[in-house]
């Protein structure tokens, strides 16, 4: 049965939206006495305009080589290497945090260092903020 949003609901749901997953809404959003799947909280982020991805800081492998234009292999790679730092997902998906791929492209290793400098400036600021 169809429960419509009161309002108290979207504002809280507009507050949490750009900071949390959809499954850490559903459990906040429960903690305040408001119960809705994450069907229905992700359906309803999507017509209000937001992403069902949080924007905090975070990106996946396969985010940062499409801005970079390279193969999201390569970019595991560089995880799997030590070079750049994550955190694991799943079994092939990485969380690469901003502040993390920041300083990795203020100290790219020593192989790769011109590749990255190759690398367009205003797309890595798009990145990293």
């Amino acid at each position: 049965m169809y429960r419509r949003w009161t309002e108290a609901e979207l504002i809280t749901l507009e507050q949490m939206a750009e900071t949390y997953t959809v499954k850490q809404i559903a459990f906040r959003l429960k903690r305040r006495g408001y119960y809705r799947s994450e069907l229905a909280i992700a359906g309803k982020l999507y017509k209000l305009g937001y992403s069902i991805r949080p924007t905090l800081d975070n990106y996946s492998c396969s985010e940062i080589a499409k801005n970079l234009c390279l193969h999201p292999t390569t970019i595991r790679n560089w995880v799997r290497q030590g070079w750049l730092k994550a955190k694991k997902r799943s079994v092939h998906c990485y969380q690469v945090r901003s502040q993390d791929l920041k300083r990795f492209f203020q100290n790219p290793p020593a192989s790769i260092r011109k590749r990255i400098m190759a690398i367009d400036p205003q797309v890595i600021s798009y990145l990293v903020g």
